[in-house]
């Protein structure tokens, strides 16, 4: 009988935007995981990635299993997927689980359905990797802030009327009919917005440049006269041009819903949903796929017609962009966050410090365990021997296989677990 609960050692990524050292969560959670890891003062810890992504795959820490990763351990036993998920997902996990901290901006983006994913991977393969679609979720571990989705009209209308650099970027014509499309025409009012936002971001480098420039020196100024710069967006354009100067994507947060999420608050970002993570620390969970058309606040390769043309130009409020999680009626220690795609579910499990034994229950799906506090031991029928967990801890947990933990913490834990609810 083979062991189908197990620890897992997994991969950080060191992208430029992260947090350095133990500023971030992933090195934190690195190093109480395993003391053993040597973190590095001055490196950027962006991303901690669970799952078996080939950039990424996650190592297996027990050495009675012949297999080192996890993607070599499901393709030798893929029943442990769950029927349904090996089924539909031809043997695959259908997830990756992150954790990332973000000290600077990412990229705005937005990441294209499955039908244009298709195209985009036939067409230009160097840039698009694979076939498939990338929804996304991010739950806030700390509070968090990231561009998503377009703003109410109104508060566009209002920015063009406040800035005259980002009008003189859009044009009169442009404006003007964003101004007057009205909110009974929803359609008049995407196709408003998709000319705006097109002739934002294929406007003249040069140009831009210079209307950025004037701008921030003329925000700059009101910061040192003690004005009130809320009307320009002025902290945050201040904030993006000091990480990307020059960069087209500092106007895009006239365009976009700044959303901050307090911990334990999600986003979920469909496809062609703009976005990009502006700082903080978060749990996230997609789609198997590495596609991603970016348009600014970065140095990568971007693809402005592409993103312009795919994007959903719907305008809605920031509140609207907060998914919310359910309790569980079973368990009431247990939320869950479901999307509204097959891929992945993420549940948040807070073991309360009354409670000392606690079942991680068994459901018909591979799932991945993460621990971010509390401390304790986990027993299993299907693992090898028992398991000490602590903050930073991955396991993962085979289809209909449950886990006992026998908790030791005085305050209670708290467990992040990634499956794919069919």
């Amino acid at each position: 009988y083979s062991f189908v609960v197990f620890p897992l050692s997994c991969a950080v990524q060191n992208y430029s935007w992260g947090k350095v050292g133990l500023e971030s969560e992933v090195a934190k959670l690195l190093t109480s995981g395993d003391p053993l890891v040597q973190i590095q003062p001055d490196r950027p810890y962006a991303e901690l990635w669970m799952g078996t992504h080939p950039r990424g795959d996650a190592i297996i820490r027990d050495n009675r299993i012949p297999q080192k990763t996890l993607g070599q351990w499901i393709a030798d036993n893929p029943a442990c997927l769950g029927t349904k998920v090996k089924d539909t997902f031809q043997g695959h996990l259908p997830f990756l689980f992150k954790v990332l901290s973000v000290d600077t901006a990412l990229s705005v983006q937005a990441h294209p359905n499955k039908e244009l994913a298709a195209k985009l991977h036939a067409q230009f393969p160097e840039h698009y990797p694979d076939a498939n679609h990338k929804p996304e979720m991010a739950i806030a571990l700390t509070p968090f802030e990231g561009l998503c989705g377009f703003r109410p009209v109104e508060e566009i209308v209002s920015f063009l009327q406040n800035i005259p650099e980002l009008r003189a970027l859009i044009g009169e014509v442009a404006a003007e009919q964003l101004e007057r499309s009205g909110s009974d025409d929803p359609r008049g009012v995407s196709a408003a917005l998709r000319v705006c936002f097109t002739r934002l971001m294929k406007s003249e480098k040069k140009f831009f440049v210079d209307q950025l420039n004037m701008l921030v020196k003329r925000i700059s100024q009101e910061v040192e006269e003690g004005k009130d710069t809320s009307g320009s967006n002025g902290e945050l354009l201040l904030r993006l041009h000091s990480q990307y100067p020059g960069d087209i994507g500092c106007f895009t947060i006239y365009f976009l819903n700044l959303v901050k999420l307090e911990p334990g608050e999600a986003m979920f970002l469909g496809a062609n949903e703009p976005h990009a993570y502006l700082r903080g620390d978060c749990v996230e969970c997609m789609a198997c796929s590495d596609n991603t058309v970016r348009a600014g606040l970065t140095p990568k390769f971007i693809d402005v017609l592409t993103l312009c043309e795919m994007l959903n130009y719907t305008p809605a409020p920031s509140g609207s962009k907060i998914f919310p999680a359910v309790q569980s009626q079973l368990d009431p220690s247990v939320y869950v966050y479901d999307p509204p795609v097959p891929d992945f579910t993420i549940m948040r499990i807070e073991i309360p410090a009354s409670i000392k034994l606690y079942l991680i229950s068994a459901m018909d799906s591979a799932s991945i365990l993460l621990v971010i506090q509390g401390t304790a031991v986990g027993t299993s029928t299907a693992a090898a021997s028992e398991m000490s967990l602590c903050r930073g801890s991955v396991v993962f947990i085979s289809a209909n296989e449950s886990i006992s933990l026998h908790l030791s913490s005085p305050d209670g834990m708290l467990l992040f677990r990634a499956c794919c609810l069919l």
